[in-house]
């Protein structure tokens, strides 16, 4: 596609764009959203894409030439902006934005909406006015803090909806976490829903690691209960700020002595992997440390990556600092996102590039853990691409074939009676489909059934592109049927001066393999792991050949004679077939009766019957 032809499509469009803040959509012909962004003014920003000095950035180029359509949003300003655009990037997924990398699967601490709520781990959001605190990076840790949560708090463990009602049906009995002093015992009316309802508010403060408050009101309520001589209340008391303040110690390194909020974020990228961390420092204490990876970074710089994280991560955050610790100012937005964050933590909150001091060693702490993860991530990824599935490492033992088979590309032939025949390649890479390498081929040279001319065909033209194109061949070509089609598929290698390439026929009756050079077919064991991996790639190349030829079968069954004359298109020959009933009687009709009752242009009412007359003519087919 050219760029004159995306542009014309949308030329009406950007013509009439508003010069007011907004965000747009790019969009392809299949309507699937390929960029949000956001601007001041959309239409400065939306046509900058579409002038002749735009950036030469490959991606940005890509994408251009997939945009068939443009939506835009407008809002009062670019504050506003910067929100929906954030909302809509989380929502979509876009492929040419920086985007969070499976942040759903991430836990949160769910605190349910509930008179007497119930605080547990979740991975599943749901929008029924739960609070829900997180997310957790890190799974372990995580359990740490719940582990030490429910020894300090009683909050009851039980999945029951308690209200007033249940507790006065007495449905429900107190268990053994009540005894040993585990959970109040609500269920049986045993604590107030008021005073439930501050030790979850408690609960909600020591999860945000506000422990210095929390630790000055229970010191205050100790003393209370002391005075009144409710000694049990105060020793109560007392062990549960023994407790927090353990945890604290064991926990909480104290990094600031400032006791600010702050957030410390960090990038690490590389290529199309890109990492960021996050500590979380909440009363001059880290409290939390995150990481996310995110995806679509190629070709993005530093700072344009770290301000599309920043909207992201800072979207539904669970609680907002004074402070963001950067190692570097975001894209030129920095005013903008500190006015957007303001507005989200309902305080003024700071964005910092400390150049020295204890700041900036916190934000190099905090890049030295982006880069390890991204190593991690690096490392895990090479090992992944190096290690082997069982299925192709048993597949290249049984066929004794010289390199592991990890791309097979596999052929079948589907038709009837040798019509509407079509041939399917399909491709599994490390025992795994890859469907934007299957391929479909109509056969030309066959229209009598002839399965192995056909297999021929399909082979010879498939390799024939690969060796033009220069593009490897694959580790094993597999032939779905016995040796007669094996044999043809290597007569095509043959005649393009392929040798020694790994090709097997797989017999559906007997599941037997047929090898080059060996007169006997070879058999697996049934529950051989290379052989399903033939199995599966076979039933897929048959599975892909008969969805295309039923395509190609039902197409050339409702054509008609009609669509071959020029000017006849659908709506011409419905009116015809609909106003003289049917083919035969088109035919017999005169040149005026096609123009006048069936509405057709005199050239085109001559096309048809000069049509109708040289088809009376041709001889009969042998």
């Amino acid at each position: 596609m050219t760029e004159k032809d995306v542009l014309n499509p949308l030329q009406e469009k950007l013509n009439s764009l508003p010069a007011q803040p907004g965000v747009y959509l790019f969009k392809d012909r299949a309507g699937t959203i390929l960029y949000v962004g956001k601007a001041k003014n959309l239409r400065n920003r939306v046509r900058s894409y579409f002038q002749k000095s735009r950036s030469e950035d490959p991606k940005q180029q890509a994408m251009l030439r997939r945009v068939a359509d443009l939506e835009t949003i407008l809002v009062d300003s670019e504050v506003e902006a910067v929100m929906l655009e954030a909302n809509l990037i989380k929502q979509h997924r876009p492929r040419y934005n920086v985007v969070l990398r499976d942040d759903k699967s991430y836990p949160y601490i769910r605190i349910t909406n509930e008179p007497f709520p119930r605080v547990f781990v979740t991975r599943r959001l749901v929008n029924d006015g739960s609070r829900y605190l997180g997310p957790y990076t890190d799974v372990k840790h995580l359990r740490h803090i719940m582990k030490a949560l429910r020894k300090i708090f009683p909050i009851r463990s039980c999945k029951y909806f308690i209200d007033e009602q249940v507790i006065a049906s007495k449905k429900i009995k107190v268990c053994l976490d009540y005894h040993i002093k585990r959970c109040q015992g609500p269920c049986e009316g045993l604590v107030s829903p008021e005073a439930y309802q501050q030790m979850i508010r408690q609960v909600e403060r020591f999860l945000k690691g506000k422990t210095r408050e929390l630790v000055q009101e229970l010191e205050e309520r100790m003393k209370q209960a002391a005075e009144q001589l409710n000694f049990e209340e105060a020793a109560r008391l007392r062990d549960q700020i023994t407790l927090i303040e353990q945890f604290q110690f064991s926990n909480q390194r104290v990094v600031q002595t400032d006791f600010e909020d702050r957030d410390v974020l960090a990038l690490a990228w590389e290529d199309e992997d890109a990492c960021t961390a996050v500590f979380k420092i909440r009363d001059g204490k880290v409290i939390a440390r995150q990481h996310f990876y995110l995806s679509g970074v190629e070709e993005k710089s530093e700072a344009e990556i770290l301000t599309q994280f920043l909207k992201q991560f800072y979207l539904k955050a669970d609680s907002y600092p004074r402070q963001v610790l950067l190692p570097m100012d975001p894209d030129e937005e920095k005013a903008l996102l500190e006015q957007w964050l303001g507005g989200l933590a309902g305080h003024r909150v700071e964005i910092v590039v400390p150049r020295i001091g204890e700041k900036k060693k916190l934000v190099d702490l905090c890049q030295k853990n982006a880069r390890f993860l991204l190593d991690e991530l690096l490392l895990h990824k090479l090992k992944r691409r190096d290690r082997l599935p069982l299925n192709v490492r048993e597949l290249q033992k049984a066929l004794d074939l010289p390199v592991p088979p990890r791309r097979i590309e596999a052929f079948d032939i589907s038709n009837i009676q040798g019509k509407d025949a079509v041939a399917s390649m399909v491709c599994f890479v490390d025992g795994r489909p890859k469907k934007s390498e299957y391929r479909i081929f109509k056969i030309r040279s066959k229209t009598t059934p002839d399965d192995f001319a056909m297999m021929r065909e399909a082979v010879h033209r498939r390799y024939r592109r690969l060796l033009e194109e220069k593009k490897p061949l694959p580790d094993l070509i597999l032939i779905d049927g016995g040796k007669g089609q094996l044999n043809s598929a290597l007569a095509a290698l043959q005649a393009l001066g392929i040798e020694n390439q790994p090709i097997v026929g797989l017999a559906k009756r007997l599941e037997e393999i047929y090898r080059p050079g060996v007169s006997e077919p070879q058999t697996l064991p049934r529950r051989n792991p290379g052989l399903r991996l033939l199995q599966h790639v076979r039933d897929e190349s048959h599975r892909f050949a008969l969805m295309h030829f039923r395509k190609q079968h039902k197409k050339s069954t409702l054509k008609s004679p009609l669509d071959e004359v020029p000017g006849i298109g659908p709506a011409r020959k419905a009116h015809l077939l609909k106003t003289f009933g049917s083919l035969k009687k088109i035919q017999q009709a005169s040149l005026e009766e096609l123009i006048s009752r069936g509405k057709l242009p005199r050239p085109v009412a001559q096309n048809l019957i000069q049509y109708f007359s040289e088809k009376a003519n041709q001889p009969p087919a042998a």
